[in-house]
Order: C-alpha cells, then structure tokens, then sequence
C-alpha cells in the first residue's frame, strides 16, 4: 500500500454537513472543488470554500492559474477570436480578481477590468452594483480608459461562483442601462444556481434582448434544509463561546492537529510541521493573537522589480500588452524573491485582499525557479467561522487591522489556513497603498505572520494610478488674460524662508511639507525596526544631533581648514558639468547631502561665468526609489537633457545604482551623478576621488538649510505628492547653513587657477567608474561577519552618518588619518564605539553598523554578533 493509500480521505464539507444537514447535489467533481464552512453572515449561514480560488485554502498557483485560464480558452472558443477580440473580461472583487484575470489571459485578446471596493481620487466611476448576500456590498467600476465598457462586443463577466445569480443581474441590469451590448457570457468555477434562480436568469436575458451564455467547469446545487440559518447561526455562536473558553478566542483553534491542512478535497496532506513538546501539533501560537509559543520569525522586504508602467492589477484596465510586459518580467522578480527566501522549502505566497493576480503570477513564476513546495492564498475581508477538524474548509485563522486605510473605515481583515499549516516562509504580496504604518504594527499582518512561520518576506508591487486628464483649454475671450492650465496639478517648489533657511533663490524643494507630523523616533528604536523589516529608514526620522560646543568649535576649525580644498572641489566638478553635459545644466540635487553641494555649483556658475542656473531638491531613497513626482514636474518644466543630478559623495555607490534603476522609466534623464568627492569610484563626474572631510556631513539640518532628510510613507505621502521633509524652525539658533556656503565661497578667487588646470586633466583623463568601493565593502562585510553591505558605510561622510543617526558598532580608520577624522573620534567617544586603525583601508575611515541590532544587543565588543 502506498503512503498515498494510507492518508484518510476526508471532505472538506462534512463537518458542516453532518451537523446542518447541508450538502452538495451534482457533478462527481463539486466535492473536489468546494468544502463548506459557516460564516458569520446574518444573510446566509454557509460558505462555500473553493479549493482552486486560492482565497481561503492555499494551493499550488499554477493549480489555480490554469483552472480560470482553461475557462478563458472555453469563452475563446465559444466566441471565436474576432468576437474574443472585441470582448472585455470584467472580474468580482475581492474573491474573483485573480480568477477574472486568468480568465482574460486565457481568452487573450481582451482587456481586463475588475470591479474594487476602493475609491481612488480623480477617477470617474463607470459604473456599479451591490452585491446582496455580502459582507461588504458595494462594487465600483473604475475604469481608467471610459470607453472600456462602452463598445458593442460581448462582455464576459467572471465570478468564484453562482448560488443565485443576483449579483450577476445587478451588474448586467447596470451595464446594459449604460452601454447596452447583444452579448453576455458568463463565467465561474462553478454554477450552484437553484431550478428557480435558472428561470429567473433566462427570463432577464429575454427581457433585456440579449444572448446570455455560461461556461463553468461543474455545476449543481446546494441542498439547505429548513432553518439552516438560524441553526448556522446558532452553530457559530456555541463555537465561539466554546473557544473562548478554551482560550483560543474568536473561534479561532489553538494548533491544527498535526496533519496539515490537506489538498483541494483532501486528497493529499500537506507537508509534515514539526512538533511542540508534548504534543502532535505544530509550534505555533494561537491565531487569535495570544502569546507565541515559539520565538516570532524574520521579517525581510525584497524589491521586486516591477515592470515599469504596468499596472498592479484590473482595478482600472489591463490590456494584453501589460500582460505581455509583466510576462517578460516575471522571471526576475521570481529570482530575487527566491534569493530572500534562502533554503525555504515550503512556501506561501499571500496576496492581499483585490491583490490577487499579481501574487499569483510571481507563485506560478517562482513554482519554476524554486526548488520548493509553494502554495498560494489571500488575506480576505470575510469573517468565517474556523474549525480544527479536517473535515471542515477553514482550520485555522488570523485576525488583524485593516492596513490600507478602507474607505468604509477601520476593521478586521482575515488569513485563513496559515497558521499551522507547515510553512517555512511566507512572501506577503502587497500594494503601496497599503504599505502603511498598520501592516507594520505589532498586531498587524506582518507580525501574525511572524508569530507563526519562521521567514516572512514583503513583497510590495506598486500601486497604479491613472494619470489625470488633461483639462480642456478654456474658450477664448478677449480683453482677458487667461493663464494655460497646467497638465498636472503638482504644486510648484517650496522655497525659503517659509520652507528652509536658504534664501529663495538658491533652490528650489521639490517636497511637501511635514512640519507638523510627529516623526522622531530614537535611534535604537528605529535600528531594530530597520533591520527587523518591521520598518523602512525612511518611514521615520532620527532624533536631530544637538551638537556640544566642543563638536561646534570643531565643526568651525575643519571648515576653516578645508574651505579652499572644497571650494576647488566645487569648481572642477562645476566646470566639468558645464563643459561635457550642459552649458547651462539644471541642477537637481539629492536632498539632503547633495543640497549644499548644489548651492556652492551654483554659486560657482554665477561667480566664474555669470550663469543664473536653476537648482532642485529632490528625494531619493534607498529601495524605494526616487520621487517620480518630482521627475514629472521636471520633465513639465525643464529639458530632461539639461537636469544634472548632483549629491555630496560616493560611498558603496548604494545610491548612484539607485538612481541608474529609477530613471530607466523617464525617457531623458541622464541617470549619472554628479559628486563633489567620490572615494567609491562610483562616477566619473567628480570634483575629486580623495576621501576627505566635506564639513557638510558633520552636522545635520544646521548646515542644511534646517531641512531634515526626506521621508516616504503611506500615511503621510499620497500616490501624487512630493516625498516629504520637515523644516526645523526651531533650530534656527545653532543654524551654520549660510556660514558653510559663504565661507567656501569666498575661497573661490583663490583657487580658480588651480581649478582651471585641475579640470584640464580630467577632461582629459579616463574617467570611468572602478566601483572600487564596493568591492572594498563586499570584503569588509564578510571579514568581519556582517555579512549585508547596507550595514558598511564607507567614507568620512557616511561614518559620520552612522555616528549621528544609527547604531555603530566599531569605526574603522586608515592608520595615521589626520585631522579629517577628528570629529569621527569625538562622536566615537560620545557614544563609547571603539575606532580600530587598519591598514591598506580605501577609505579614511569606514563605519560599520551593528549587525543583527536589538536593543539587547548592547556593547560594541561583537559578542553579541552571530555570525553566519
């Protein structure tokens, strides 16, 4: 006998079947399909769980992928390819978003568009209806294209599945109000329409003049006796008490029991979970939120590398060409979320909510690029009663906030069958919207997820807005000056002195903002939650450094002493600019290291060659990006040719990689930067490669126009917004921003001539990046057991970054470095990190954050450093 043989074969129905009588009449394939299990829903007492949606019950993605595509090739053939091609394939939210797009896919030559449950600003609706028996009733249709709908060739309407047909009717009733068509057909996994909804659906067909075909891949009915609602209900609330008692709460089982939560109609168990001490089931922790038993797993975020104008989803259309574009990308993504889950060997990929396509094309994708079990499932709004009985659909359950601020308010959200379920990793696939400060909360989603499976990896796919219609011009009148509109409604610069203290024409911040958000957090709270992934660094900003009058004497004494080597630095990377990239460049610098900078290039323009240059600042940040707003109002009103981007330093070149990647989307935009030193080898745009102090990087908004860094949140920065900062008002006593910029400028007479010869030879010399600091930075990190270059930060500017905003571990110094690094020895003393001299170092010094940070982690001796 094999082990196959051996496993009980179990329904996944017949718990709720034996005790309400409930049961499926039909096709010999319904039982494979569904499982039954009791909502709490004062409208209907049972739910039918598909075991091929990939909602409720995790499956493997290509299982689910080809049950909607095999329906798409059925409608194909059923309407023949030149009516398919005037089709457009319209989805359910939430439960049917993923399936309706598989569905397109399969029919191949129609857009795709789903209804949501999430308003979206300047979208004009289309269309929708309610849906009668839900939790959540009402549907939008937000199409970005308006004449999606309007054509005269058929619609194909996708649903999980048909118990009375009602919601169906409600959208056609809609649609055909507004865009009357000859053609209907209708798709689900299954029809579960009594003799009586049948009737009814072919005397509205009839009525409305229209053809109305079905295609589903079984059908049947639902036998219900009498009373099963009021016995459903009274089900779930013994249930219920029944928990609580026990502890559990909500309803919600403690542990599975061990043998996993099983294949569409039980026909397989899933893969073995190890077991607690004393007992048979998983180590896990109940799902109602109550204390681990075990200590809670990583958490980690990849990039994914979506494909640039491709929509997240069929919120507001998707058309064969974007499918044809996510196609070609998917195999990346798949590569760099199986390099995040390392030796995972069974893995869940979990969408979000109306996020149910783009997960399951990266499960599908990574089905192929891993040599591991994936299953696939989603979070869900639905509140379903959960049962540890394999003979019921929904065994375990976790409960969490809302996390993308739901137009209907605040509530629970839902993920069904993960708890106990054996998984090792978890990629929790979201969109930006609601990659908020709720998903990272200690009850949120990330951490339940972590509380029971050892990795979760976050996966964020952009999400997509439509861009704005251009307004109409306005009808000519004369004796009336009309301004033109603008094509967008971006809001113009911020400038000093209501946003910094430098004067208003020195630049121009491409910001909002943030003045009033409370954004500080400690230095040791914001480390931990970095390196936990329960945060991004840009979501929150450090506690700014209030220099001692030491530090402050010291600051003064280095800019005396660097001012004219700075100043030649200014002038040669100036006039290299002017001379190869633009005699009269747009200067576009990367708040907030490369703001000074760009104010002393400018300044260097104006003295030397009387130029009147334009100067930004922009927000770019590591992992995210940079400020594609910002990038449009350029392209609005300035020659993308003309935009040189300009930052203080190299270091790794983290950033200049960054900005390579984001400008890959912007037709136009040189993507190389511009640096005044550039130690990492990382341009070849540079005033010079010495790794030396740039007195800038000591301090932080005090010598920065009292701008903080930039921070990019969900909460606070919208789909159309500027990233934002705050301007310190308050700090405007210790304030040096000015006396940085005029006491090097007033160095430049002096040094134009050695200027002029230095820039001869660069010129002249090969210029071409080394990237000799990375590779120095990949070295460092496996020698002293870090092992994550983001965590080595080369250069006297970023270690002095390190000292004033994270948790150094150790300072490395090149041996005999000079008064450069006498203000990297002060803060290291402040802060008692020791500073070790090292030879043949590329860098004057080098700091090292602490590896693995938590706030226990305390001493810079390493011993609390596991190295790999």
């Amino acid at each position: 006998m094999t082990k196959e043989e051996t496993v009980r074969v179990v329904w996944s129905g017949t718990w709720v079947a034996e005790r309400l009588g409930v049961g499926l009449v039909g096709d010999e394939t319904l039982s494979g399909l569904l499982g039954l299990a009791l909502r709490r829903n004062p409208k209907r007492a049972h739910l039918l769980v598909s075991n091929v949606l990939g909602k409720h019950v995790p499956q493997s993605p290509s299982v689910v992928y080809d049950a909607g595509y095999g329906l798409g090739e059925q409608v194909r053939k059923l309407l023949g390819d030149d009516e398919a091609a005037r089709a457009v394939v319209l989805g359910y939210a939430e439960t049917a978003t993923g399936l309706g797009h598989s569905v397109a896919d399969g029919v191949g030559l129609a857009p795709y568009l789903h209804s949501t449950r999430r308003p979206v600003d300047g979208v004009e609706k289309a269309g929708g209806f309610e849906e009668s028996h839900s939790h959540a009733t009402s549907h939008l249709l937000l199409p970005e294209d308006a004449g999606l709908l309007a054509g005269n060739g058929p619609l194909v309407l996708v649903d999980d599945e048909f118990s009375t047909g009602n919601t169906v009717l409600n959208t056609i009733r809609d649609l055909h109000e507004r865009y009357p068509r000859e053609r209907y057909v209708i798709v689900a996994l299954v029809d579960m329409r009594s003799e009586r909804d049948r009737e009814r659906f072919t005397q509205f067909a009839e009525e409305i003049g229209a053809r109305v075909d079905l295609v589903a891949l079984a059908s049947g009915t639902v036998r219900l006796p009498e009373g099963v609602l009021e016995k459903g209900q009274a089900l779930v609330a013994e249930q219920e008490a029944s928990a609580a008692s026990d502890g559990a709460g909500s309803g919600t089982p403690a542990v599975s029991d061990g043998t996993g939560l099983g294949e569409p109609g039980g026909l397989a168990p899933a893969a073995p979970t190890s077991a607690a001490p004393g007992g048979t089931g998983p180590r896990t922790r109940p799902a109602s939120g109550d204390s681990p038993s075990t200590a809670p797993g990583t958490c980690t975020r990849v990039e994914l590398g979506w494909p640039s104008g491709v929509p997240d989803g069929g919120r507001h259309g998707f058309t064969p060409a974007h499918r044809a574009a996510l196609e070609d990308a998917l195999p990346g993504m798949a590569a760099r979320t199986a390099d995040a889950l390392g030796d995972a060997r069974r893995v869940l990929v979990l969408g979000f909510e109306e996020l149910m396509y783009a997960p399951l094309r990266l499960g599908t994708a990574l089905e192929q690029a891993v040599d591991a079990e994936v299953r696939y499932s989603t979070t869900t709004r639905s509140p379903v009663l959960a049962v540890d009985d394999p003979g019921y659909a929904i065994r375990t359950r976790l409960v969490f906030p809302a996390h993308d601020d739901p137009a209907d308010g605040p509530g629970e959200r839902f993920a069904y069958n993960v708890a106990g379920a054996g998984f090792d990793a978890v990629v929790a696939v979201i969109d930006s919207a609601a990659d908020t400060p709720r998903l990272h909360a200690p009850d949120g989603l990330l951490a339940q997820l972590a509380a029971h499976v050892p990795h979760v990896v976050l996966a964020v796919v952009p999400s997509y807005v439509p861009e704005a219609p251009e307004a109409p011009e306005a009808p000519e009148e004369p004796d009336v000056a009309e301004a033109p509109e603008r094509a967008s409604m971006l809001p113009e610069p911020l400038r000093g002195p209501a946003f910094s203290s430098y004067a208003p024409d020195e630049v121009g911040w491409l910001l909002q903002d943030l003045s009033e958000a409370e954004l500080e957090a400690p230095t040791e709270e914001r480390e931990e939650a970095i390196q936990s992934g329960g945060a991004h660094y840009a979501e929150s900003l450090p506690v700014e450094y209030q220099p001692s009058a030491r530090y402050q004497e010291l600051f003064k004494a280095a800019l005396e002493t660097s001012a004219a080597r700075i100043a030649r630095a200014v002038g040669a990377v100036t006039e290299t600019v002017i001379a190869e990239r633009s005699p009269r460049p747009v200067l576009v610098s990367l708040a907030r290291a490369g703001t000074p900078v760009g104010v002393l290039m400018r300044r260097w323009a104006q003295h030397r060659h009387g130029l009147d240059l334009p100067h930004y600042a922009v927000s770019i940040v590591r992992g995210r990006g940079i400020d594609t707003n910002a990038l449009r109002w350029l392209k609005q009103h300035h020659d993308p040719a003309d935009v040189v981007f300009v930052d203080g330093w190299t270091g790794k070149g983290a950033i200049t990689r960054e900005l390579a990647d984001a400008l890959e989307e912007f037709e136009g935009f040189n993507p190389e930067i511009a640096v005044l030193a550039d130690p990492g080898g990382c341009v070849r745009t540079y005033g010079t490669r010495e790794d030396f102090l740039i007195p800038s990087a000591c301090l932080n908004s005090t010598v920065s126009g009292l701008i903080s860094r930039t921070v990019l949140r969900a909460d606070l920065v919208g789909p159309h917004d500027f990233h934002g900062a705050k301007f310190y008002r308050e700090l405007a006593d210790g304030d040096v921003s000015e006396h940085f910029l005029d006491t090097v400028a007033a160095r430049f007479d002096e040094v134009e001539a050695a200027v002029d010869a230095e820039v001869k030879e660069l010129l002249a010399a090969d210029r071409a990046p080394t990237w000799e600091g990375w590779a120095a930075v990949e070295r460092i990190s496996e020698e002293y057991g870090i092992h994550d270059v983001n965590l080595v930060k080369p250069g006297v500017g970023e270690t002095t970054r390190v000292l004033l905003r994270r948790v150094p571990w150790k300072i490395l110094a090149k041996r005999g470095a000079g008064a450069d690094l006498d203000h990297v020895r002060m803060l290291a003393e402040q802060r008692g990190v020791p500073v070790e001299e090292v030879d043949e170092l590329p860098y004057t010094c080098v700091g090292l954050i602490h590896p693995r940070y938590t706030r226990g982690a305390t001493g810079a001796d390493g011993k609390a450093v596991a190295a790999k």
